[in-house]
């Protein structure tokens, strides 16, 4: 997906995830689009501060099917098989409530 495609789908209330279903895309209270890592809360921007470049490949990306909220088939790990993650508590890192 690329950004406008990701941007579009959050303003449209579809639920975005970054690489499997742990990573969630929203928009917060400010305007931001950010990345969140559901389980700790830890986010990231969705964009380097530029508000150019994505943090994550556009193949990474994908839309929530709607049906049963499975993800995509295949979409449980990033294609070159390298993990990604936020560490905890790391700079620019804020509980989710913080956010909203």
């Amino acid at each position: 997906m690329t950004l406008d495609e990701i941007k579009a789908a959050v303003d449209a209330g579809q639920t975005v995830h970054w690489t499997n279903t742990g990573y969630v895309v929203h928009k917060d209270r400010l305007g931001q689009y950010l990345i969140t890592y559901v389980p700790n809360g830890s986010c990231i921007g969705l964009t380097d501060r530029g508000g150019q470049r994505l943090n994550g490949k556009e193949a990474e990306f994908f839309i929530a099917r709607s049906e049963d909220g499975a993800e995509n088939p295949g979409s449980q790990s990033i294609p070159d098989g390298q993990g990604r993650g936020v560490a905890p508590g790391g700079a620019g890192a804020f509980p989710l409530g913080r956010q909203l």
